[in-house]
């Protein structure tokens, strides 16, 4: 079920429980700012989440409240994940969902990393 991102961070949201080592994952990247782990129900060969550390529910709120280096950092984290797994010259998709209208279904910023096969244009149908 799709949030909204406009409301505050819920530390019992599945991905800070994550973090916390409540639930476990299959790690695949680990550094101060972000952890990466295989998706539960993946939608390429390779589907990866990406999460920073700190409690930010979306995009937006990440940029208007992280500081700098935070932002850094988990950029830096992403573009890791994805030469680490091969996929720069093959290419890869990125995909942020924010807020009810972008279908974000957690209240934790986290960017999809998929990869593996041709994807296809995205196409929106309005």
């Amino acid at each position: 079920m799709p949030i909204d991102a406009t409301q505050p961070y819920d530390d019992q949201n599945i991905f800070a429980r994550i973090l916390r080592g409540e639930i476990p994952n299959k790690t695949v990247y680990e550094d101060e700012w972000a952890l990466a782990f295989h998706d539960i129900n993946p939608q390429a060969p390779l589907h990866v989440l990406v999460i920073p550390k700190g409690p930010y529910v979306s995009w937006d709120d990440f940029s208007a409240r992280a500081p700098d280096d935070e932002i850094a950092g988990f950029v830096r984290a992403v573009g890791h994940v994805a030469r680490e797994a091969g996929l720069v010259e093959p290419g890869y998709r990125l995909l942020a969902n924010v807020g009810t209208n972008g279908h974000q279904e957690v209240p934790h910023l986290h960017v999809h990393l998929f990869g593996g096969r041709p994807l296809g244009p995205m196409l929106a149908r309005f």
